[in-house]
């Protein structure tokens, strides 16, 4: 039975990042023996003096798979002992749990998602709704509204088309030359191709620099590059910091 998990609000300046405590809660599901997790997703939402938030404003989301329904209430009650132990003092923390094949609505959470991204919502919206899809939606501190956040979360994960990868495929000083069939070869790579959607032929190359990282796109984990113009020929190359960050 497939889930998603997400935290939000858990930090402060100084603090180590929600993206740090949730790869923890993760791993211990996993060693725990309780599931199998997918990777972290990161997701923006809305930044707006209005909206209070440490430095990005941005979300958390995981997805996982148990073979029984009851093993949600150990990975939640092992979430909220993370959330009391290792949340900021003025962080605001808040938890949500989906399961998406009982969703009646779906659209419904990923329409409140996308809604977060460009407007500022009240914590009464999340829980309202979080009530009508039967959606587990908890608070662990301070004002809670990182519910609000994290409700967005895995309506923007469930969507398939949002955020991208927690963690680096490569960190590289200077342009190094890959192979696009080499590349495929790489965990965490499902898909290589242009925002439009062309796909590089897996015998030309792509050049790397930089902090090199996946984005989520019809639920894949893909690895998007732009084509460039040098010396009369046209390359491959993966998309700058500031690109990757409009995802």
């Amino acid at each position: 039975m497939r889930f998603l998990l997400a935290i939000d609000d858990t930090d402060q300046k100084d603090w180590p990042g929600t993206g740090h405590l949730l790869e923890k809660i993760r791993k211990n599901i996993t060693e725990n023996g309780w599931g199998i997790t997918d990777c972290i997703t990161r997701h923006q939402l809305f930044v707006h003096p209005s909206v209070p938030y440490t430095s990005h404003n941005s979300v958390m989301c995981f997805a996982g798979e148990i073979s029984q329904k009851e093993k949600i209430e150990d990975i939640i009650d092992l979430t909220i002992s993370y959330l009391k132990r290792e949340s900021a003092p003025e962080a605001d923390p808040g938890l949500c749990v989906v399961f998406p094949e009982q969703l009646k609505n779906p659209e419904k959470l990923i329409t409140f998602g996308k809604k977060a991204k460009k407007e500022k919502l009240f914590k009464k919206d999340a829980y309202k709704l979080a009530e009508q899809l039967s959606i587990y939606l908890s608070e662990h501190g301070g004002t809670g509204d990182g519910v609000i956040g994290a409700l967005a979360g895995t309506g923007l994960r469930l969507s398939g088309n949002d955020g991208r990868f927690r963690g680096k495929l490569f960190i590289l000083d200077e342009k190094t030359k890959y192979s696009v069939g080499n590349l495929y070869k790489y965990n965490g790579i499902d898909k290589i191709c242009s925002e439009e959607g062309e796909l590089p032929a897996s015998e030309e190359y792509v050049f790397l620099s930089g902090k090199v990282k996946t984005v989520l796109r019809e639920n894949q984990s893909v690895l998007l590059v732009k084509k460039q113009l040098e010396q009369d020929r046209v390359i491959w190359e993966n998309l700058e910091h500031a690109e990757i960050k409009r995802y």
